[in-house]
């Protein structure tokens, strides 16, 4: 039996996330439906993370295990005709049998995408947030700043975490500015339910002067829920990359 790893590219926006649900329409689903359809096969593809209901994924990692006798080169190709347009396989490999999608990444990179213009580009509006209010884009990274490193996360994270520990380490963090257009890039060791969503939603009240640079390290020490901002929304989210060691 080989262990296959895929990377896939998908628009979340008319599906419920990546993970399966109850009641269906989930990436996981249409997946391992396309995968049964193939190959014969029942699998349960494994996902570096789950990514919620409309939310993006340029890069999310899965892997699963077959029995099919299909070259791996031909997998993305013979699944891409039979997938949804708005899911793409963009690579497959053979790795070894105990590599686990989610337990053997090392670092993942997630962006959102803000659009501060007076009207919105119509050909983004599914991938991001469209926010016409001007914003100091210099006190966001100041912001930010404070967040890279090795932290309780509890003030960042959903009141509906299920995690015992919130403590991730973010590795680098960045906003690239351009025409009006804002990308938050973050990258860490892992990230709690709606991290970066809750991040970016504080980091907009910081923008518009409605807190200062300085409060992101208090609301992060206060490791409490209530004293960030809103959550941002999901469209503007994308999870950018999966790395792991070579």
């Amino acid at each position: 039996m080989r262990n296959l790893r895929v990377v896939v590219s998908y628009d979340g926006t008319r599906y419920y996330g990546f993970q399966t649900q109850p009641g269906g329409n989930t990436i996981q689903d249409i997946i391992q439906d396309t995968i049964k359809k193939l190959s014969g096969e029942d699998v349960r593809i494994i996902g570096s993370g789950r990514t919620d209901a409309g939310v993006h994924a340029r890069g999310q990692v899965f892997n699963f295990h077959t029995d099919a006798a299909i070259p791996v080169e031909r997998w993305a190709i013979a699944l891409n005709t039979r997938l949804p347009s708005d899911i793409v396989i963009r690579c497959v490999d053979e790795v070894e049998p105990e590599f686990h999608s989610s337990y053997s990444a090392k670092r993942k990179t997630y962006r959102y995408s803000i659009d501060t213009n007076k009207f919105p580009d119509v050909f983004e509006r599914r991938y991001r947030f469209h926010h016409p209010t001007p914003l100091s884009v210099e006190e966001m990274r100041k912001g930010l700043a404070f967040l890279v490193g090795e932290h309780d996360f509890s003030s960042f994270t959903s009141r509906r975490s299920t995690k015992t520990s919130h403590v991730r380490t973010v590795y680098e963090a960045r906003i690239d500015a351009s025409d009006g257009k804002l990308d938050l890039f973050i990258s860490g060791s892992g990230f709690l339910y709606n991290m970066v969503r809750v991040i970016t939603g504080t980091l907009l009240l910081v923008g518009e002067g409605k807190l200062q640079a300085g409060q992101v390290q208090d609301i992060l020490e206060a490791q409490d829920r209530s004293a960030a901002g809103p959550t941002a929304m999901a469209y503007g989210l994308n999870l950018w990359e999966v790395e792991y060691l070579a």
